[in-house]
């Protein structure tokens, strides 16, 4: 994998990749997958701020064609702290092009982007327990793994750990 530059806003016909992920088990994988969401909602949002608000964003992952494979997110968490400070990211790899190191460098740039235009000072990432390919990912892009929740999470019929990671905006660029 280059370090070719594979985020992008997403555009309105991305949204039919987008359903997909509220439509279709597989694509978001047995560790994601909630169960079917309401396929008008990315509608209604890509209507309202087309993806980009003041505290959460979510953009394209895209392969050498510029097509949508994949989609970054992140929210701003005021939990303890003021707004801008915290960043909750999140990513989704369609099936067919996962395993190529594409995931890490999108959190790479995620990472790069939202220190280089927001206020952020730590991001977090969150996974689940079995998730090892997407532990490796968010260590390989930086990540701390902090700790473990137990049983925090529900999917697929059964409960499931949560493994919580962090980076601080001088972990990522010490002469900040």
């Amino acid at each position: 994998m280059t370090d070719r530059s594979v985020l992008r806003a997403l555009r309105e016909d991305d949204l039919t990749f987008l359903e997909r992920l509220s439509t279709d088990p597989e694509a978001l994988g047995p560790f994601e997958w909630p169960g079917f969401t309401d396929v008008q909602a990315r509608q209604r949002r890509w209507e309202q701020d087309g993806f980009l608000g003041p505290h959460f964003g979510m953009i394209a992952v895209t392969d050498e064609d510029d097509n949508a494979v994949g989609i970054v997110s992140w929210k701003s968490e005021g939990r303890g702290s003021p707004i801008g400070v915290t960043y909750e990211i999140g990513i989704a790899i369609m099936p067919e092009h996962r395993g190529r190191g594409l995931g890490t460098l999108a959190q790479r740039q995620l990472i790069d982007y939202l220190f280089d235009h927001t206020t952020a000072n730590r991001i977090e990432a969150t996974t689940n327990g079995e998730n090892h390919a997407e532990q490796r990912s968010l260590e390989k892009a930086g990540f701390t793994r902090e700790g473990l929740l137990r049983g925090r999470s529900f999917i697929g019929g059964r409960y499931h750990d949560t493994v919580y990671y962090g980076l601080l905006r001088a972990d990522a660029r010490p002469s900040s």
